[in-house]
């Protein structure tokens, strides 16, 4: 009797503290890229479910058809050699199962990779975002601003970020958005993400990177273009530029409110040359028209040193 109520408590236990849990927000997507990561993840728990479901279905009704009767001890059972068709039902179910999830697997990763359809022809805005001890920057290369951990971007419209980083490897990730991937000191990472509505997003570095990695965090913030195009023209009036030696400044290991800047610290500390830019020939493109368009400084760094190569020769 006492196990009994002990077992009732510890559900009501469970079930109350699982009532106070925030809803997961991978499984409330805002974003195309987002969305095929969330179906895949409903497809993956329903196919899950069916299986377990399934066996355990099976075990009861195994353990019910064939439990032990009463038997003399001279009882002897049939020799069974084996049944062709359960056995082909025993190995062909998972070799299906791992088919279709594999399927899946792929094809999703190539569309989460890609930039996101359904906004038509429109050009994706490229923000080039970094992490340094425990911060991001994000600089706007078309609209000529930095922000420090917090992110506007406009509805309805492909983004394309890339990523990078001033210290350890992190991880850039938007739950709500998409999903999550390495910006490293090396070379650039490309991320397409999308966002269908407005409204406000965390977002995170979800990659362990030293003793500020619990408050490593930004605020997104997604509004209609018009208004993304007033507050581009507000910071321009109101913020003060960023220069070398602010931007050394935000470098030092430590945590920070949120900033903004005009001018981006792409022109005098350029990116990472590598890149990496996941599937597809067109993020490579992307990749190489949005470089050479973030400084016009970095270019003429390039074919100074091109140049000297070739005199050498």
């Amino acid at each position: 009797m006492k196990l009994k109520w002990a077992i009732i408590g510890a559900l009501i236990t469970v079930i109350a503290l699982l009532t106070g849990c925030e809803p997961l927000t991978v499984l409330d997507p805002k974003g195309p890229q987002a969305q095929t990561q969330a179906d895949v993840i409903w497809i993956s728990i329903a196919i899950m479910a069916f299986i377990v479901i399934t066996v355990f279905v099976m075990l009861v009704y195994l353990l019910i058809k064939y439990r032990g009767s009463k038997q003399p001890d001279s009882y002897e059972p049939p020799h069974i050699e084996g049944n062709k068709v359960v056995e082909a039902i025993v190995v062909g179910i998972p070799v299906i199962i791992v088919a279709v999830l594999s399927v899946i697997s792929v094809k999703s990763t190539y569309e989460v990779e890609a930039k996101p359809e359904g906004y038509g022809d429109k050009e994706p805005l490229v923000v080039y975002a970094s992490s340094s001890d425990w911060k991001w920057h994000f600089s706007y290369p078309e609209q000529d601003i930095e922000t420090v951990n917090y992110l506007y971007i406009p509805t309805d419209r492909p983004l394309e970020f890339k990523l990078y980083s001033y210290g350890p490897i992190t991880s850039f990730w938007i739950p709500q958005l998409g999903g999550q991937k390495y910006a490293m000191s090396d070379m650039i990472t490309t991320l397409h993400l999308g966002a269908d509505a407005p409204g406000e997003f965390m977002g995170r570095n979800a990659n362990f990177s030293g003793e500020g990695f619990a408050e490593n965090t930004f605020n997104v913030k997604a509004m209609p273009q018009e208004e993304f195009d007033e507050w581009v023209k507000e910071v321009k009036q109101t913020a003060e530029p960023l220069t070398e030696q602010k931007f050394d400044e935000l470098l030092e290991p430590g945590h920070l409110g949120q900033l903004t800047f005009t001018g981006t610290h792409l022109d005098f500390m350029p990116p990472p040359e590598g890149h990496h830019g996941g599937h597809g020939a067109d993020d490579k493109k992307n990749s190489h028209s949005s470089h050479e368009s973030t400084s016009s400084e970095h270019a003429e760094h390039e074919e100074e040193g091109a140049e000297h190569e070739a005199h050498n020769e």
